[in-house]
């Protein structure tokens, strides 16, 4: 490939100004450039995989707008004027975003909650393709960018979507992250397989190793392809399958697994053990985009911090002495915080917390209407500050009832009754 391509546009002949390359893969390479004044990342297929099954599959996905805001959707078709070959503009991704490689390697390190952010969106994200009747194929953390600090995700090679259940042909996945099926060759790249390696992303972002990676895979001395298609495909076992101990974490090799084993709550782990135990035999019982979203945004809502300083989880819905857990780090018991509570569930209030629309009953459930804030003059108090356009009613437990408008902040005392609208929350202090 020359330093320097000429990009077109397909449609329309409008040529982008290419500014540097951003990286190569075994596919083509990647470039920033400038279309019409806006940044743009474009990919340029190397000759040897520019296929016109490829061009036709691009073309189909480029008149489709993109199905979430995760995903760096092609937009456009290029052609690459002296290759001759082809390729597609997409958004330029952020600066903010990190690989999920950086994670694996402990280069960046998410809180808790922000893991929790991430998984959540990669739900949605992949719910939205399914709901179009699309696959990814290739779901794995290769593929994955996430911001450190906001859990916020961009899905990136996008060019390997295809129809579920599409007939064989192209990418069938990346080993390690491939359903069992597609290991043994049974069936082709589907929703339901995404399904399995959506589950296999989300153990590694939540457990940091592989769900299926334990003694078995520790007695291997040659991780070759009989090895993996036993391990993967043809005898693949839960590390923690309720019924079976024989391919348990094995200290020293699968450290990251055995050290988030009892941090995370039972909602979560058991939706792992569904996943990679009936999931691994039965692909239209694999746990759905939806549910995750659901359990991970819950656990959100359940995190609390020990007075050591690190994150932990406490049943936000229980009573006062039900339900309560012991720090995972300093194994001192966890006090349980201020909660409010709503109709479909509750909301520990500690100062990281925010309330979003999905809370409220809001139409736009991922937008945030409250956050905790200190008391300007005693740092011991806190109120929940209105982040929304319309204003509140609180009511208090004399009766009283006062109006908070946006900007402003509700008292976070027992008994307070706060209308958001469409749904009403009350505080409870233990």
């Amino acid at each position: 490939m020359m330093s320097n391509p000429d990009l077109r546009k397909t449609a329309d002949g409008t040529r982008l100004s290419v500014e540097k390359k951003l990286g190569e893969g075994s596919q083509g390479e990647v470039w920033r450039a400038m279309d019409g004044g806006a940044p743009v990342a474009v990919k340029v297929y190397h000759p040897h995989s520019a296929s016109e099954e490829q061009r036709k599959s691009l073309e189909r996905l480029v008149e489709r707008p993109s199905p979430a805001p995760q995903f760096l959707w092609p937009s456009a078709m290029i052609d690459s004027i002296a290759s001759g070959t082809y390729g597609y503009v997409m958004p330029l991704r952020e600066g903010r975003f990190r690989p999920f490689e950086d994670y694996m390697a402990r280069r960046i390190k998410p809180s808790l909650r922000t893991l929790l952010a991430a998984g959540a969106q990669l739900a949605h994200g992949f719910q939205r393709l399914h709901a179009e009747g699309l696959c990814y194929r290739d779901i794995s953390f290769a593929n994955i960018f996430l911001d450190p600090r906001t859990g916020d995700v961009s899905i990136c090679d996008n060019d390997n979507v295809d129809l579920s259940g599409a007939a064989p042909g192209g990418v069938l996945g990346t080993p390690r992250f491939m359903a069992p099926e597609v290991v043994r060759g049974e069936a082709p790249p589907s929703a339901d397989t995404d399904r399995f390696s959506l589950a296999v992303l989300l153990f590694y972002l939540l457990y940091g190793g592989h769900p299926l990676d334990g003694r078995r895979e520790a007695q291997i001395r040659c991780m070759d392809a009989p090895a993996m298609q036993q391990l993967y495909g043809v005898r693949p076992l839960y590390i923690w399958d309720a019924n079976d101990e024989s391919n348990r974490p094995v200290p020293g090799l699968h450290d990251n697994p055995l050290a988030f084993e009892n941090i995370w709550p039972e909602p979560l782990s058991k939706l792992f053990l569904n996943s990679f135990t009936q999931g691994l035999r039965y692909p239209r019982k694999r746990i759905r985009e939806s549910e995750w979203r659901k359990v991970l945004l819950r656990t959100m809502d359940n995190i609390c911090r020990c007075g050591c300083g690190v994150e932990n989880f406490h049943d936000a819905a229980s009573p006062p002495g039900v339900g309560e857990r012991s720090c995972w780090k300093c194994s001192r018991k966890l006090a349980l915080p201020p909660r409010i509570e709503f109709e479909d569930g509750n909301v520990l209030l500690t100062p990281d917390t925010r309330l979003f629309g999905r809370h409220v009953g809001s139409d736009e459930p991922d937008d945030a209407v409250a956050e905790i804030v200190p008391h300007p003059q005693r740092r011991d108090l806190f109120g929940l500050k209105n982040l929304s356009e319309e204003a509140w009613s609180l009511t208090a437990p004399n009766g009283s009832t006062v109006e908070v408008p946006p900007g402003k902040s509700a008292p976070i005392m027992g008994g307070n009754r706060i209308n958001f609208g469409r749904r009403t929350g009350t505080v409870r202090v233990q």
